[in-house]
């Protein structure tokens, strides 16, 4: 049987008040998307507004560009599906086998609150399938909760965004969330690892990343889960 993955990207273009632009970051969308087209894996691209979603311009640099950003560059189906994302309103967990979410800054803006996204991952844990992100979008489990009423992140194993990353990159205080410290005050056990450096964290069907870096390391620990 085909795995099939949703990949949930975010729709928000703007970094805060700075009047500059954000979105996903492709490194940690074409990685993983990669990872899982080549393990033989069906994908499903969704986001909150559907359409193409916004990509962090700073992730188009060259400095950022990576084997697979530049596979995906030239990909013309690849580009296509991502044009074309479906509503998460639309999306039933029960068509798929797990979700992954890119990360970028988009993500603290649409996903921490977002009923449709909060609902997915819950339906998707319930069900005992993966539950997968990197990066900023670690955030997307912040209000998520099992079928006891307690944060999925509780006493489980999980990463993101480091502060000590965002103090680098200088949004400290631009951004309405710091992913460490939610999580922590959501009872997850937050690991750090280097800046800048691959560090993933495996819970059950737990599996998140803490930058871009981690993209591959995911991508690769959910295909494992999954088979």
């Amino acid at each position: 049987m085909t795995k099939k993955i949703l990949m949930v990207l975010t729709s928000h273009d703007m970094l805060g008040d700075t009047g500059e632009k954000t979105g996903f970051w492709l490194e940690e969308f074409a990685a993983p998307y990669y990872v899982f087209l080549d393990g033989g894996v069906e994908l499903t691209l969704a986001s909150p507004k559907g359409g193409h979603p916004p990509l962090d311009p700073k992730s188009n640099e060259e400095g950022f560009q990576t084997e697979d950003t530049k596979r995906f560059r030239a990909d013309e189906a690849a580009n296509t599906a991502l044009a074309n994302t479906i509503k998460l309103a639309d999306v039933n967990a029960s068509n798929f086998d797990g979700v992954f979410y890119p990360g970028g800054h988009g993500p603290l803006w649409d996903l921490v609150d977002n009923t449709h996204s909060i609902s997915l991952i819950e339906d998707f844990w319930a069900a005992d399938k993966v539950v997968s992100a990197v990066c900023h979008a670690s955030i997307a489990l912040a209000n998520t909760k099992d079928t006891n009423g307690e944060h999925i992140v509780k006493g489980r194993k999980v990463t993101g965004f480091t502060n000590t990353e965002e103090d680098a990159v200088g949004l400290t205080k631009v951004v309405p969330f710091l992913v460490e410290d939610i999580l922590l005050d959501r009872g997850g056990l937050f690991s750090k690892g280097d800046d800048w450096v691959s560090n993933i964290q495996k819970d059950g069907n737990l599996i998140t990343g803490q930058n871009p870096a981690s993209s591959t390391a995911v991508a690769i620990s959910v295909l494992e889960t999954l088979s």
